[in-house]
């Protein structure tokens, strides 16, 4: 475990001009520029070409999360503007956004000086009928706040509400406010459960179409659930990656797609993002976990290193079914655990065998995980980017790394 701790962050650097950053998205979701690494040759295509490079019998995996609107802005008698921006709920996803008032969820707070004490209250507009929500701050550190909003009516839910008085969250490197576009083109089109205050940008580059042709050209899919943290924009300050706090996300699984991963193994499976990545590879850790500490064992939840220390030996589709017996003992048909997983170069991947995503920032978690699964050729990749125009980060092109 040593070695991999001593990486040190400087090996992944690289020069990221600002004008090739990509401030909005294009039109066309998959018009988007691909970069392809597969058998060893770098080249360049288009998205919607995806299915051209894709090996036969893939299995391509979605991350179904959903972005919500989750910054507030504030305003004190006094004028100062104070900013909310809710992470995660005290309880349930579920939960929180169907509750009635109150509820509570951990945040950040900016200008957080200006708010020493009291309530802070925004007057809005759900359904038609005037509602007038609150915020207090029950207590407070260096990391965050746990922040209790309530609202009248009471009887609202609090999802109804967040939609009517958020904003979408968008990357703080994109430096611009967002526009009404922004609330469609930060969405995959495949979204379905509220939780994440980033988008799995590597799905923006679908379409219902594609996805049609895709599924005609007899590839499968499956879903995953991963709420991303703000965590994900969280570069890596420290001189080695060993004393980098890697950020903890909620994942949600189901039955089916354990049991279909089983049915699969010895086959392609290419997820659709880092997000999606973590989430399965978490999966194999939680049926390693489980055999070693037994099936009582709650909370679930993959520790940073947990992968990097001693463990006997198991096949992916042994640790898979630890996890499937796991459900069974319970009575449950959806997995719900947590993961800090930090995949970075020595990992060995487990469950999946290429990957779709983007460019990422220099120096970032993002790209030590896709350095783990293409080693240092991740250079070449970038560099050719960089030399034929491509667009960099959340609404930037996108990569196919089959390696």
């Amino acid at each position: 475990m040593s070695a991999v701790k001593s990486i040190s962050i400087e090996a992944y650097d690289y020069s990221l001009p600002e004008d090739r950053i990509a401030k909005y998205p294009l039109a066309e979701r998959d018009a988007s520029k691909l970069l392809v690494l597969k058998n060893n040759k770098i080249q360049e295509s288009q998205f919607r070409y995806v299915g051209e490079f894709l090996p036969d019998d893939t299995l391509l995996i979605f991350n179904e999360t959903k972005v919500i609107r989750a910054r507030l802005q504030f305003r004190k008698a006094t004028g100062s503007r104070i900013e909310i921006f809710c992470l995660e709920p005290e309880k349930d996803y579920q939960v929180a956004f169907s509750a009635v008032s109150p509820v509570r969820w951990k945040c950040l707070i900016g200008n957080a000086k200006r708010w020493k004490e009291g309530k802070l209250e925004m007057a809005l507009t759900v359904g038609g009928k005037p509602v007038t929500l609150s915020a207090e701050c029950l207590s407070r550190d260096d990391q965050d706040a746990e922040i209790e909003f309530s609202w009248t009516p009471e009887s609202l839910p609090f999802a109804s509400v967040l939609e009517a008085a958020g904003e979408i969250p968008l990357p703080p490197y994109l430096h611009r406010d967002v526009e009404p576009d922004d609330r469609d083109r930060y969405q995959t089109v495949f979204a379905r459960y509220d939780g994440s205050v980033a988008a799995p940008t590597a799905g923006l580059h679908f379409t219902q179409p594609l996805i049609a042709a895709l599924r005609e050209k007899g590839f499968q899919f499956d879903e995953v659930t991963l709420h991303v943290g703000a965590g994900t924009f969280k570069p890596v300050a420290t001189d080695t990656i060993g004393e980098h706090a890697m950020h903890s996300e909620t994942i949600i699984v189901r039955k089916s797609l354990i049991e279909n991963l089983i049915r699969h193994n010895g086959k392609p499976v290419v997820p659709v993002g880092t997000t999606s990545t973590r989430t399965l590879e978490s999966l194999y850790w939680l049926g390693v976990m489980l055999a070693e500490q037994g099936t009582d064992l709650r909370p679930l939840h993959v520790e940073q290193w947990f992968p990097y220390g001693d463990h006997a030996p198991m096949t992916t589709p042994e640790a898979l079914r630890h996890v499937v017996d796991y459900l069974d003992r319970h009575g449950l048909t959806r997995l719900e655990a947590s993961t800090a997983l930090m995949i970075a170069p020595s990992y060995q991947m487990r469950v999946i065998t290429g990957l779709i995503t983007n460019f990422h920032q220099p120096k970032s978690t993002l790209l030590l995980l896709v350095s783990a699964l293409i080693g240092e050729r991740w250079k070449e990749c970038y560099q050719f980017a960089l030399d034929h125009g491509f667009r960099f980060l959340s609404y930037g092109d996108s990569c196919l790394f089959l390696p």
